[in-house]
């Protein structure tokens, strides 16, 4: 049976639902929440935290680490490594256009990118700090820091809350706007090939945009089962039953096996696929969620038309320079 759940909040799901299609170009800004609007000085400073690995235990990791904007906004790794060598058991999911996401992480748990900015630094496996207490701790050591939170929140504001509202606004320029599928759907009918358009229609001839929904084809806030349909073959090769995603959050047998549905923005950059990057390739990708969602079998013809249209929605990234790290003289924090 097809399910498909929509967020209410972080954690509270509604029952089935069934989402129309529509093609919606992605948006050139994101909304910011009215606890936390978007300054210069706060997008400065959660670049700056964004790319320090001082943030963590070992001042080896940062959150570029693992979600490069050099590249895709991950790692193309099938599970991110942390501290000391460590490594989970996901595949880290893009930071591009992830303000338009209405949960954070696989599972949901987060409910804002502020809230997300808070977990992994502390997570033993990822950035590994004791707590935010030492992080702060060690933020309110470097001169620099104590100048450009001053800048963007006023004097004595080196918390844990501005820290993550300032990684939040930053995170928030991080959009990828005018592929050539937006251009196709703002009026642009050359910016698509013929393959790539065939491709566009099939994905909505088969429901793929029943999940996908939305400008950044992210079902906006909803949760999927993953798979529908099981499949031996698959569940033996790519072991996705693993890992029971939202119900390792709400303890809930019912919720075993759903995920935020991930964006398909720039998805021909992130390889690895899946939750837990064990699919090489997109067209492997493409014939898996096929089966295992749908229950249909499709030809390498209609494999390569599907994987043409989403190379069309890889967008146009915002030009990224590396900041400069406020410097420890003589000595490290770490």
């Amino acid at each position: 049976m097809f399910k498909i759940r929509l967020l209410v909040t972080a954690l509270t799901l509604a029952g089935s639902i069934s989402v129309a299609t529509a093609w919606d170009a992605l948006p050139t800004t994101a909304p910011a929440p009215a606890d936390n609007p978007t300054t210069e000085e706060k997008v400065e400073l959660g670049k700056m935290l964004y790319h320090d690995p001082r943030l963590s235990s070992t001042g080896t990791v940062s959150c570029a680490s693992c979600h490069n904007t050099m590249l895709g906004g991950e790692d193309n790794r099938p599970n991110s490594m942390g501290v000391n060598g460590q490594t989970g058991g996901r595949s880290a999911p893009t930071v591009w256009n992830s303000a338009f996401n209405a949960v954070q992480f696989w599972d949901g748990r987060a409910a804002s990118l502020e809230a997300q900015a808070a977990g992994p630094v502390t997570n033993p496996i990822e950035m590994g700090m004791k707590d935010w207490d030492a992080v702060v701790a060690t933020l309110k050591t470097i001169k620099g820091y104590n100048q450009a939170f001053a800048k963007a929140f006023g004097d004595n504001s080196i918390t844990k809350d501005n820290a993550t509202k300032a990684i939040a606004a930053y995170e928030r320029t991080l959009i990828t706007p005018n592929s050539p599928y937006d251009q196709f759907v703002s009026g642009d009918k050359a910016a698509l090939t013929e393959q790539q358009i065939r491709g566009m229609n099939k994905i909505a001839e088969l429901g793929c945009t029943s999940c996908h929904s939305g400008a950044a084809f992210n079902g906006a806030g909803a949760f999927q089962q993953f798979p529908v349909h099981d499949n031996e073959y698959f569940a033996a090769q790519y072991h996705f039953k693993k890992d029971k995603g939202l119900a390792e959050v709400t303890k809930k047998e019912t919720d075993e096996h759903f995920w935020k549905v991930p964006t398909l923005r720039n998805i021909a950059l992130t390889a690895p696929y899946f939750h837990n990057g064990s699919v090489g390739t997109l067209d492997e990708a493409v014939k898996i969620m096929a089966k295992v969602q749908l229950d249909k079998e499709l030809s390498k013809e209609e494999i390569a038309d599907i994987v043409a249209f989403l190379d069309g929605l890889t967008g146009q990234f915002p030009k990224q320079t590396m900041p400069v790290l406020p410097a420890t003289s003589g000595k490290t924090v770490n």
